[in-house]
């Protein structure tokens, strides 16, 4: 295999937004795992009581991320992710005005390989989400099992992630007031599987939850398509019904991550690794569906509110296709 080097001549501006991009893969695929070993290196340390003292208080401190978690604007408004930003770039597009006074709940699609979109819109001022949506307060769901690693449940709610779970759901929608925007990547971990360049497929067919939540609240759902979230990373061939793909399903249902084979380029390299490609990404959000409360909404109700809302998804992707280079007999498949 030919290896492309890149040059030695680029601009450190360029340069920054590599290491940008690196740190948050590392943060993505290793933190946990660090923060985990420096929390028990620490006991066996004359350091120890600093992993004493922080086990008592994350004790006391274990329901912050079921309410609404605890967010930092200081980490949130970082330089790292503006480098970050405009190494794809990541633009936000906003289609309609969305209330201060009203909660809602989006659904974001499609997860991708690492959920760069989702991460830098909702979890950053990167791509001026308050500037766009003034007096809403974003925050984006993640599994629960990442907040009971220490220090690394932190560094995740000062970002606005808050637990996937319905209590964490319920809090946020509950508010007072309005101005919480709820953002749940409906396709979750199982449709990073099928992340790859070219691929419209969402997993969204059966997924019905949170539309559940959305009329037992009757917060407004907002779709939202992030166009190039699936150009990032090609990924090892895993077909249904391959051994891999079996096995990729297996230990999502043991460990509730899916693991996916994937690769782009390197950091010095343009040829392999695990740094993905600088290729665009538009998130654009939709129109709110307007959502009846009802308490406990009935099956045919259900049924309802989620094929609005993929009709909605469907005509927002054909509306914007044509502008983010999409090929026109390209069209979303629901699985």
């Amino acid at each position: 295999m030919k290896i492309e080097f890149a040059p030695l001549s680029l601009p450190l501006q360029r340069r920054l937004q590599t290491a940008s991009v690196v740190q948050w893969v590392f943060s993505f695929l290793g933190l946990a795992q660090c923060c985990v070993a420096l929390f028990i290196g620490l006991l066996f340390t004359r350091f120890w009581l600093l992993s004493a003292l922080y086990a008592a208080w994350w004790l006391t401190d274990r329901e912050a991320p079921s309410r609404g978690g605890r967010r930092s604007q200081l980490l949130r408004n970082s330089i790292v992710w503006r480098y970050m930003r405009d190494y794809f770039p990541v633009t936000l597009v906003k289609t309609a005005e969305l209330d201060p006074r009203q909660n809602y709940l989006m659904g974001f699609h499609p997860h991708g390989v690492l959920a760069v979109g989702a991460f830098l819109n909702f979890c950053t001022e990167a791509s001026g989400f308050s500037t766009l949506f003034p007096g809403i307060t974003p925050h984006l769901m993640m599994l629960s099992l990442w907040f009971r690693v220490p220090f690394f449940r932190d560094y995740l709610m000062a970002g606005g992630l808050v637990s996937s779970d319905k209590e964490s759901a319920s809090h946020v929608l509950q508010r007072p007031g309005g101005g919480n925007l709820l953002t749940i990547i409906v396709g979750g971990a199982q449709e990073a599987l099928d992340a790859r360049p070219g691929s419209y497929t969402l997993l969204l067919k059966n997924r019905k939850g949170f539309v559940r939540v959305a009329i037992e609240h009757g917060t407004p759902l907002v779709p939202t398509f992030s166009f190039g979230e699936n150009d990032l990373f090609e990924q090892v061939s895993n077909p249904k019904g391959s051994w891999l793909r079996r096995l990729q399903h297996r230990l999502q249902q043991v460990m509730g991550v899916s693991l996916p084979l994937f690769h782009a380029r390197g950091i010095f390299q343009y040829s392999f690794g695990l740094v993905p490609y600088r290729r665009p990404i538009y998130t654009v959000v939709g129109k709110p569906i307007p959502v009846q409360k009802k308490y406990k909404p009935s099956e045919e109700e259900v049924d309802r509110v989620h094929q609005k809302y993929l009709e909605e998804l469907c005509k927002l992707f054909e509306e914007h296709k044509a502008k983010y280079n999409v090929p026109e007999d390209s069209h979303l498949e629901f699985i």
